[in-house]
């Protein structure tokens, strides 16, 4: 019912910064959370990020805190991730996704995907 659509990917060196973004459309007034998550090549999918739609309370994982921001425009429906200091490690695919149930973190709990978006951090 979300359809997301992200931005911003692309190539950095390490200790730079990136802004993605993913905007939302569709079913939007249905949207509890949103989330950002990552998966490298041969790597399972981790969470980064989340954000509760109407608190603006936000959750993130121990290998992105301090170092990434999540933030949302309720108004133009998307949600956005700040990323600095950014490592080699960060490499992956990032993806939005949607929560219309709750205020939750695995991924299997997600309903709406967006295609992902390609960070690549150089050494």
């Amino acid at each position: 019912q979300v359809q997301l659509v992200e931005s911003g990917g692309g190539l950095v060196q390490a200790g730079g910064s990136l802004r993605l973004s993913c905007a939302a459309s569709g079913r939007t007034f249905s949207i509890y959370s949103m989330g950002w998550f990552r998966q490298a090549p041969g790597k399972e999918r981790e969470f980064c990020a989340a954000i509760n739609w109407d608190s603006g309370d936000t959750s993130y994982a121990d290998s992105v805190k301090g170092r990434f921001t999540i933030s949302r425009d309720n108004a133009k429906n998307t949600v956005y991730l700040q990323m600095r200091s950014l490592k080699p490690e960060d490499t992956a695919v990032y993806y939005c996704a949607a929560d219309v149930a709750g205020w939750r973190f695995p991924a299997q709990y997600y309903n709406d995907w967006g295609q992902g978006t390609q960070v690549t951090v150089s050494s």
